[in-house]
């Protein structure tokens, strides 16, 4: 059966991410606005107590910048919104950022850079959209888009022919699990999107279907160093740094 592997889409696009790195076209260092400029004015919301006990929320700006590291190993100062609490979750949780939502990468990282980070970058870890906006920086760097690229750098060397963001193909939709056949909502603002309708966002963060066998044989290959069947996906230099403690 095809399923959704959701946020273990994040795992995939990291990889991607490194395999650029290792072609010279990513720098793990640099600012993530030197691939999405609307990142170079992000600043930091810092909430305080007025003189009646109501929270405000100061704007700051970071003490560094946003690094590709800090989306990969989600200490951006990105958040999600439906963890915790506090005003900057909020405006995450008011704006049109859900899953159910309907933008291309760039428009997402557009509006996404418009709101406070929930933390300082590099000062804390946090679950959050990091893998969503490392998503437009492969985009970015790459020159195509994340579907096509992942594609044709990975999920087909990889023999992952059950793996992509939507289901499209009638032959193989009867093929797609579902669960919760009349409910998509998952809490918050967040929605399984139907993958039998394809749109136009493509959710590093949450977004691909595929298979237990294709699954696999992505992990294999990292078992196995970076290589599966002859072919080399990463080095295993990378596979090393990829799993240390950061």
């Amino acid at each position: 059966d095809i399923f959704r592997i959701y946020s273990m889409s994040k795992p995939i696009v990291s990889v991607a991410a490194m395999m650029l790195v290792e072609d010279g076209k990513l720098v793990l260092e640099a600012p993530v606005a030197a691939y999405i400029p609307a990142f170079a004015n992000v600043k930091v919301g810092v909430e305080k107590a007025d003189a009646a006990g109501n929270r405000t929320l100061d704007l700051v700006a970071p003490v560094r910048p946003m690094t590709v590291q800090d989306l990969l190993r989600h200490t951006s100062g990105l958040t999600y919104g439906f963890f915790g609490g506090g005003l900057v979750k909020k405006a995450y949780l008011d704006s049109p950022l859900g899953i159910d939502g309907n933008f291309t990468n760039a428009e997402f990282a557009d509006h996404l850079a418009k709101l406070p980070l929930a933390y300082q970058p590099g000062s804390t870890w946090d679950y959050s959209h990091s893998t969503d906006i490392l998503a437009r920086v492969v985009e970015v760097a790459s020159g195509q888009s994340l579907g096509a690229h992942l594609k044709q750098r990975l999920l087909d060397p990889l023999g992952m022919a059950d793996t992509s963001f939507y289901v499209p193909e009638a032959a193989r939709q009867a093929r797609i699990a579902e669960p919760f056949a009349d409910d998509r909502t998952i809490g918050a603002n967040a929605f399984f999107n139907d993958p039998r309708v394809v749109r136009k966002w493509e959710s590093g963060g949450g977004g691909m279907v595929g298979t237990a066998p294709d699954y696999a044989r992505f992990l294999l290959m990292l078992r196995n160093g970076g290589q599966l069947d002859g072919r080399r996906t990463l080095s295993p230099r990378t596979v090393e740094f990829m799993t240390s403690n950061h």
